[in-house]
């Protein structure tokens, strides 16, 4: 009898315990699906029907990729004068852009899928702290499914961390 008690405790311990471990969690930070769709605080714009980045509505040669440093989402120094560029051309018009964020082979695909994004997000942060209203700015991740330089060397690798910019048409 105390036994079969025993294992009845057991039972709705562990119970509870899984019920507690699935239980909705608050607090931490946003993401897409949490409360919306942030990055670093600043609501994505909806997606626009019919918006890929490699679609005809999409022009991609107009702005020279940003680069980043191994495993980095920060934008580089040397980068500023494109981002610049990019602000200049944001303000002086109403176009919307698509950041497209890419990574290196190294890695795996959700970890540089998820690089992309940040690399992404970084640009867009970027450019919304010059003054680019980020309602006009989506982005998208390819991580490392689409290299820019073939090769397994740091050559190949330094082209391929990048974020590149399109203009939707």
């Amino acid at each position: 009898m105390r036994f079969s008690r025993a294992l009845l405790a057991i039972l709705l311990l562990s119970i509870l315990c899984g019920a507690a471990g699935c239980a909705n969690k608050t607090g931490g930070g946003q993401g897409a699906g949490s409360t919306g769709d942030y990055v670093n605080g600043t609501p994505l714009p909806e997606r626009h029907e019919g918006t890929s980045f490699f679609g005809g509505n999409v022009e991609r040669d107009r702005f020279q990729p940003i680069y980043f440093d191994f495993d980095s989402q920060a934008v580089r120094s040397s980068e500023t004068g494109k981002i610049q560029q990019i602000v200049e051309f944001m303000k002086s018009g109403s176009s919307q852009i698509i950041i497209a964020g890419f990574t290196d082979e190294r890695g795996t695909a959700e970890y540089n899928r998820g690089l992309g994004d940040r690399r992404a997000g970084g640009v867009r942060e970027s450019l919304i702290s010059r003054g680019v209203d980020g309602g006009r700015i989506q982005t998208v991740s390819f991580g490392m499914e689409m290299p820019a330089a073939a090769g397994h060397n740091e050559s190949a690798w330094a082209k391929n961390r990048r974020a590149e910019i399109g203009v939707i048409k």
